[in-house]
């Protein structure tokens, strides 16, 4: 069995112009992800460091030239200041991008926000042109889509503004146009039902999570809110 010989990936990059040392390089070097070799472009995984997935997408469009595809979310948040809207990644840590990988390998490994491509053993698997069509078809113009919360009765709400902020509460209807919604709280102890305008209410388990359902499902027009 021939040993493996660890290595840095700076090491790989005098190996270029002597074939036969970029083909031992390749067979028995631990540097399992170059042994993907394609001429043609395809969609790949890049993992980004946490909270980096804007960074970097600006990053490799703008000094590789590469196109990248970064979905993301809008979405309510119960905060101490109240109910904020943010938008957040569909995918955290993860962007799509679409390259020869072979001859951008190393630039988008050492672009600023990046933390590797994705690859599984000696593989980095190309992403399905199929699954880039169909989440594009969600996202048109690369736009945050929103995510409009289903508030039916029984689920469990935050108050973000108001006499109540912070509170706690069960949504028991829906008022009419949506415009505000009847929940119960407790108060002193003692089950209270109050009505509240809809804009300072989120669902309390707005997680990505919890949204994979929602976003997967039909939407029924009379819930829409």
């Amino acid at each position: 069995m021939r040993k493996r010989v660890k290595s840095h990936p700076q090491d790989y990059i005098g190996l270029r112009q002597n074939p036969a040392a970029e083909k031992f390089w390749k067979e028995s070097c631990l540097f399992p992800d170059l042994r993907m070799i394609t001429n043609h472009p395809a969609w790949y995984c890049a993992r980004t460091k946490p909270k980096h997935e804007h960074i970097a997408t600006a990053n490799m469009r703008k000094h590789l030239g590469i196109e990248v595809f970064n979905p993301q979310l809008r979405m309510e948040r119960s905060t101490r200041r109240g109910l904020v809207r943010v938008v957040e990644p569909l995918f955290p840590c993860y962007v799509f991008v679409h390259c020869v990988i072979q001859e951008r390998l190393d630039e988008i490994r050492y672009t600023n926000g990046v933390s590797s491509i994705v690859h599984f053993a000696d593989r980095i698997p190309p992403v399905s042109d199929e699954v880039i069509a169909d989440l594009r078809a969600c996202f048109t113009a690369e736009e945050p889509m929103p995510v409009e919360e289903q508030l039916v009765p029984g689920v469990d709400v935050v108050l973000g503004e108001g006499a109540f902020t912070g509170m706690h509460a069960s949504v028991l209807r829906v008022m009419p146009a949506g415009r505000r919604v009847q929940v119960l709280l407790d108060i002193l102890g003692r089950p209270t039902a109050v009505e509240v305008d809809r804009r300072f209410v989120a669902l309390e388990k707005n997680t990505m999570a919890s949204l994979v359902p929602l976003l997967a499902a039909p939407q029924p027009a009379m819930l829409r809110i």
